[in-house]
């Protein structure tokens, strides 16, 4: 199947994504959707990660029958609005764009928070994510506000767009949601994170299993002990990810857990 980007009022994204899955017959088309990012946001000393739209006024939809899935949707009566006031447009992707979105999103659509690690000067050592397919595109780092600017293509078009990020003071702190655009089920690993008391003194060496946070249900050896504070190596993405945890977000594993 072709991919297509339908280009329509910015906030009426979700609107016109329930209209074609309403109302265009499901043999027109194979996948329609709004592309979202997740960011985090400090807010009262408090994470919040919002998932908001990755392209304002643009959804995808993927078929093999475009004329007739365009005549579908000029049948539909608030399309035909949209097409007449000129908010229209209706644009193949180019060769390889279709595939480097999808493989940046998960199956939810959503670009996740991709972990940095930086050299405490603004420089990234170290990515871990979505961003780490396309460090060669990112213009710019935001790490007050958490996210990067990022340059992709779309329908050849050169686009803007944010990607979140996360820094190790962040996986220290609890994380719930704030914003979310995305009318989907959001995931429950960043929401109300359960305090678990460490009765064993943690040391250098120690097995343990990461149960709070984004790195939550890894399991990784304890590299050094500073107060309430642990270095470990998770293991992500095929690589070793060194970060810092707050002792209370790991568990001492037994011997041969």
């Amino acid at each position: 199947m072709l991919w297509y980007v339908i280009q329509t009022y910015t906030g009426k994204e979700e609107q016109l994504v329930k209209m074609i899955c309403r109302q265009v017959p499901q043999n027109c088309y194979g996948e329609c959707f709004v592309a979202y990012y997740e960011q985090l946001r400090d807010r009262r000393q408090e994470n919040q990660i919002h998932i908001l739209r990755l392209f304002p006024g643009y959804i995808f939809i993927s078929t093999d029958k475009v004329d007739r899935l365009f005549q579908c949707l000029k049948m539909i009566p608030s399309m035909t609005k949209i097409m007449a006031s000129g908010a229209f447009a209706f644009t193949p992707l180019f060769e390889g764009e279709a595939e480097f979105l999808l493989e940046m999103m998960d199956a939810d659509r959503v670009v996740r928070l991709t972990y940095a690690a930086t050299d405490g000067k603004n420089h990234v050592s170290y990515l871990s994510g979505p961003l780490e397919k396309c460090r060669d595109r990112i213009q710019k780092y935001r790490f007050r506000d958490r996210y990067a600017n990022v340059s992709l293509r779309i329908a050849g078009q050169e686009k803007i767009v944010r990607m979140g990020i996360i820094l190790n003071d962040d996986i220290r702190r609890e994380m719930t949601y704030g914003k979310v655009e995305a009318q989907i089920d959001v995931p429950g690993k960043y929401m109300n994170p359960a305090a678990c008391e460490q009765k064993v003194p943690l040391n250098e060496g120690d097995r343990v299993a990461v149960i709070d946070g984004p790195f939550e249900g890894n399991t990784a050896i304890v590299r050094q002990v500073r107060g309430d504070t642990v270095s470990i190596r998770v293991h992500m993405f095929e690589r070793e990810i060194p970060v810092d945890l707050a002792a209370e977000a790991v568990r001492r594993l037994e011997r041969g857990a």
